[in-house]
C-alpha cells in the first residue's frame, strides 16, 4: 500500500515537516539567495498565510549551532556545499514571533513581549554557567530570564530592561560563541496594529523604537537580522535612523517564488496526490497573486483543500483564508467609501482592473485617514494583487474567487447593517408588499440597489446573481419581525425564493426572484408569474386556509428591478 505523506496543516516547525516527514515544498533556495543579497537588516512584507513564520523557522534550523544537517538531506540548499560548509550550524540565532502580543493595555502588551523574550533566552541556558562570561555578565543573563518584572505601575527599570534586551542577548551569546549572531523577527508589525486598535500605539511605537533601535543598529554583536510582516511601517519611529534596511516588499522582484506555492509546485502536490483534476478549480480559487514577477498560490489554501479532497473527493472549494483573522479593513473601507470608490469595488467584483498609487510606507495612523490610504492596505494585506504597473501607480484586482467570496460577504453584510438604519424606508418597503402597491416597492427597491455594490462578474453564473439581488430582498423583508420568512422553501411543485406569513393579516406572500440576463424586466416579470402558477408555490397557504395570498415577481438587471403582481 502506498503511503501518502501527511499534509503539514498549521505547522510552522520546519524541523518537525522534515522529522515527521510531512509534505514539504522546499523554499530551501531562499537561503542561498538570501546569502548572495543580504543586507544587515532585511525586511519581507508578505500577506498572512504565505508561508513567512515556516521559512523564518527554516532559516533559524539552518544557521544555529547543533544543525542537523539531515534534516536539509535531498532538498535545494543542500546542493549548495560550499554555502552548507560556511554556514550550516555556524551561529548563535535568536528568533522571536511577535504575532500573539496582544493586550488591552500597554502593561500587559510589554510583559507578554518581555515573556517571549525571556523564553527565547531561556532557550541558551548555558550561559548560565559559561567561561567565556563574567560573573556580572551571568548575572545580566539571568535578569533577562526573570518573570516577575513590573509594567503595570510604570516601572521605568523594567521597561528599561525590556528596551535592551535583545541588544543585551546578543551580546552575550557573541561573548560566549565567539560568532556574531543571527536575529529573527517574525510578525514584527502585529504589536503595532493591536495598540493601535487599542488605543497606547504611541507607547507601544516607542517601546519597539527602542527595543528595535537598539538591537539592529550600531550593533556589533549583529551578523544580520530577518524580519517580517504584513505592511511595511518604515516611516514609524521604531526605525527612525535605520539606514542598514534592505525591504523586499510584495511588488519586489526578489523572494516572490519564495513565499507562496507556484503553479508547478501546486501541480507536483496534485499529481502525488493522485488528484490532478482538482487543478482548474483549485486554481481559479486559491491562485493569481502576484509576488514581484512570480505567480503564486496562498499555501494556506492549497494545503487545506487538498487535505479536504483527500477525505472528501468531491468537496467544493471553501475561504480557508477568511477563517485566519478577522476581515475589519474591508468593513472600514465600506464604511469611508463614497459612490464613486463604491463602483470601482463593483468593477473590481466583476473581475477588472483598476489603477491606484500605492504607498507602501503608510504608518498606522494614517491607514484609515482617507480612502486612497485603504488601497494601499488591501494591496500589501493580499486583499487585491497587481497586474502591471506604471511608476508608483498599480493595476490592482481581486485575485482569485476565495477572495471575491470574501469581498461579496462582507459587501453583504456592511448593506444589511446600513439597510437596517433607515427604518422608514424599510417600513414603506414592506407596507407595499401588504397592500399589493407595486409602484412603492419598484421605487423602494431602486432605491437599494443604487447604494448597494452590485456583483456584476461577467464569468458568476445567472443563478448566483439571482443569489445576490435574493439576498438584499430578503434582508430588507427582515425588517418585520412579526412576519414568518422562509427562504429557498419546498414549495407545490419547487422550491420557492421567498415566502411570507403575517398571522396577524392571515396573509401569504409569495416572491419569486430573476435576472434578467438580457435586461428586458417585464419579459423576465412575466416568465416568473407562469413559474409561480405552474410550480403552484402558494399551495402550502392553501391548504393552512390562508384568506388572501399575493404573488410577486421580482425581475432585476444591473441597478434596475421591475415589480409584478398576482393575487
Amino acid at each position: 500500500m502506498d503511503i501518502k505523506k501527511k499534509l503539514p496543516v498549521g505547522i510552522e516547525s520546519f524541523r518537525e515537516i522534515r522529522a515527521e516527514d510531512f509534505y514539504y515544498v522546499d523554499k530551501t533556495g531562499m537561503i542561498r539567495d538570501l546569502l548572495g543579497h543580504w543586507g544587515k537588516v532585511n525586511l519581507f512584507t508578505r500577506p498572512r498565510r504565505f508561508g513567512k513564520s515556516l521559512n523564518m523557522d527554516m532559516l533559524k534550523t539552518f544557521f544555529e549551532y547543533g544543525c542537523d544537517g539531515t534534516v536539509f538531506d535531498g532538498l535545494e540548499i543542500a546542493g549548495e556545499g560550499e554555502l552548507c560548509r560556511k554556514y550550516m550550524g555556524r551561529f548563535p540565532v535568536i528568533f522571536i514571533t511577535l504575532k500573539d502580543i496582544a493586550a488591552r493595555s500597554f502593561a500587559g502588551a510589554a510583559a507578554s513581549l518581555w515573556s517571549v523574550i525571556g523564553g527565547e533566552a531561556r532557550r541558551f541556558s548555558l550561559l548560565r554557567n559559561s567561561s567565556q562570561l563574567t560573573l556580572e555578565e551571568k548575572q545580566q543573563y539571568c535578569r533577562l530570564t526573570q518573570t516577575d518584572l513590573d509594567f503595570q505601575n510604570g516601572d521605568i527599570a523594567s521597561e528599561e530592561r525590556l528596551k535592551g534586551s535583545l541588544f543585551q542577548l546578543s551580546e552575550l551569546l557573541e561573548r560566549h560563541y565567539g560568532q556574531r549572531v543571527i536575529l529573527l523577527i517574525d510578525e514584527y508589525d502585529v504589536p503595532l496594529e493591536k495598540a493601535y486598535h487599542a488605543g497606547y500605539y504611541d507607547e507601544m511605537a516607542g517601546l519597539l523604537g527602542s527595543l528595535l533601535g537598539r538591537a539592529l543598529k550600531g550593533n556589533n554583536s549583529l551578523h544580520f537580522a530577518v524580519l517580517t510582516g504584513c505592511l511595511r511601517v518604515a516611516k514609524e519611529s521604531i526605525f527612525t535612523g535605520l539606514n542598514n534596511f534592505k525591504i523586499y516588499s510584495v511588488s519586489d522582484v526578489r523572494f516572490g517564488e519564495y513565499f507562496g506555492f507556484t503553479d508547478a509546485e501546486v501541480k507536483d502536490m496534485l499529481r502525488y496526490y493522485g488528484l490532478e483534476e482538482a487543478y482548474p478549480v483549485l486554481k481559479d480559487w486559491y491562485n493569481g497573486y502576484q509576488m514581484g514577477r512570480a505567480d503564486v498560490y496562498c499555501p494556506w489554501d492549497v494545503i487545506n483543500y487538498i487535505d479536504l479532497l483527500r477525505a472528501e473527493p468531491e468537496a467544493v472549494p471553501r475561504a480557508f483564508w477568511i477563517n485566519t483573522s478577522g476581515n475589519d479593513i474591508i468593513r472600514k473601507f465600506l464604511n469611508l467609501a463614497k459612490q464613486n470608490t463604491r463602483r470601482e469595488m463593483e468593477c473590481l467584483i466583476a473581475g477588472e482592473s483598476i489603477c491606484k498609487k500605492i504607498n507602501q510606507e503608510l504608518t498606522y495612523r494614517e491607514l484609515y485617514q482617507n480612502i486612497e490610504n485603504l488601497w494601499s492596505v488591501l494591496f500589501t494585506t493580499g486583499y487585491l494583487t497587481q497586474r502591471g504597473r506604471e511608476g508608483e501607480f498599480c493595476h490592482l484586482i481581486i485575485p482569485n474567487q476565495e477572495i471575491r467570496k470574501i469581498f461579496t460577504e462582507q459587501i453583504q453584510e456592511w448593506f444589511q447593517e446600513e439597510m437596517q438604519k433607515d427604518t422608514l424606508r424599510l417600513d414603506a418597503f414592506c407596507n407595499g408588499f401588504v397592500q399589493g402597491d407595486i409602484a412603492e416597492i419598484e421605487r423602494q427597491f431602486n432605491f437599494w440597489l443604487k447604494k448597494t455594490i452590485s456583483i456584476r462578474d461577467t464569468a458568476v453564473k445567472k443563478e448566483k446573481k439571482e443569489n445576490f439581488y435574493h439576498g438584499i430582498l430578503l434582508g430588507l423583508l427582515s425588517r418585520r419581525e412579526d412576519w414568518e420568512l422562509s427562504s429557498n422553501a419546498e414549495a407545490g411543485e419547487g422550491y420557492s425564493d421567498i415566502l411570507v406569513k403575517d398571522e396577524d393579516e392571515n396573509l401569504g406572500i409569495v416572491i419569486e426572484v430573476k435576472y434578467a440576463q438580457d435586461g428586458d424586466l417585464e419579459a423576465g416579470c412575466r416568465k416568473v408569474l407562469t413559474q409561480i402558477e405552474e410550480k403552484d408555490y402558494a399551495a402550502g397557504f392553501a391548504e393552512e386556509g390562508v384568506q388572501k395570498i399575493l404573488k410577486y415577481a421580482v425581475a432585476c438587471y444591473k441597478k434596475r428591478c421591475k415589480v409584478q403582481m398576482n393575487s
